[in-house]
């Protein structure tokens, strides 16, 4: 891996993930997340040809960064159109495994422009894919103080949510918000100086799913995962937090979005996966030494029945 490649990610779980995705050579594979390539990369070495693997990443900075090889094609666009590109290479209902890594890549975070990480001075954008129409500016100044609470609660697990939403309501009467410091400036009263980092990081990463639609885009890969997968092939995805894991979990369990496990008439489980992981993967202690920002990764397995 070269040096502009481990600055803009360092995979998580990368062994753990591609082992469990037990390569066939010549199998047909997905990267949701292309990112730095680290999985990508991983995965093309153990491909012969026609072994192939399609990596989508909707932020042009990595497509531009990804390496060139015959077993490899990039795909620009969200994860979530996976299953129309899928059906337009030619790979309908025969694909072998898909990976999802939904943690952020470093490059964002360490990129002030991109308005990732409350570290920075820089624009509220948080935009990974950047033509996107709505930043975090936008939400933050057109919101109505009842959604913004509900972004806050569902998707930062803050419990001052309301007391946040109506802060961020008034200070943008006063002038709009348009910058990392603005937002800084109207929450910072509400946060707990002990637990500042914490609770800062919660506030951001739920501007960030609300701006990207990450919930929504999850659910529709993990519908369109079904459909793609051949029987025998492995959906591996990795996941930062509770929101994430739980829906991955409940998903993999029943096979739908509610969790609901059905049963047939003789009490047999009906559902489209067989569990590989009934407790989450996690990094070793090595792994969160060398690389910190892999401390909450989850990674959960599951074949297609």
């Amino acid at each position: 891996m070269g040096k502009m490649e481990e600055v803009y990610h360092i995979p998580a779980l990368l062994d753990e993930t591609v082992n469990g995705l037990n390569i066939n050579p010549k199998g047909i594979y997905v990267d949701a997340t292309m990112g730095g390539c680290g999985h990508s990369r991983a995965i093309v070495e153990r491909l012969t040809v026609p072994g192939h693997l399609y990596s989508f990443d909707q932020d042009m900075d990595a497509i531009e960064r990804a390496f060139t090889d015959p077993r490899f094609t990039p795909v620009h666009s969200n994860f979530r159109y996976m299953q129309n590109f899928m059906r337009f290479y030619g790979h309908a209902n025969d694909v072998d495994g898909i990976l999802a890594d939904l943690g952020v890549s470093f490059h964002h975070f360490d990129d002030p422009e991109r308005g990732f990480s409350f570290r920075w001075e820089g624009p509220l954008d948080m935009r990974m894919n950047r033509k996107g129409e709505r930043d975090a500016a936008w939400l933050l100044n057109n919101l109505d103080e009842q959604r913004l609470a509900d972004i806050f609660y569902l998707y930062g697990e803050l419990k001052n949510a309301r007391r946040l939403a109506a802060a961020i309501v008034k200070a943008r009467s006063r002038n709009k918000l348009t910058r990392m410091e603005h937002l800084l400036e109207a929450v910072k009263p509400l946060v707990n100086p002990r637990q500042e980092k914490k609770e800062l990081a919660q506030i951001f990463q739920a501007l960030r799913i609300a701006v990207n639609d990450e919930i929504e885009a999850l659910r529709e890969l993990l519908l369109q995962s079904i459909a793609l997968l051949k029987p025998g092939g492995r959906l591996a995805i990795i996941t930062y937090h509770s929101l994430e894991d739980r829906l991955v979990k409940n998903f993999m369990k029943s096979g739908n979005l509610q969790g609901v496990v059905e049963q047939d008439f003789f009490g047999r489980t009906l559902t489209p996966f067989r569990l590989l992981t009934p407790k989450p993967v996690t990094p070793s202690p090595e792994e969160v030494e060398r690389n910190p920002r892999s401390r909450s990764a989850k990674l959960r397995i599951a074949e297609k029945i």
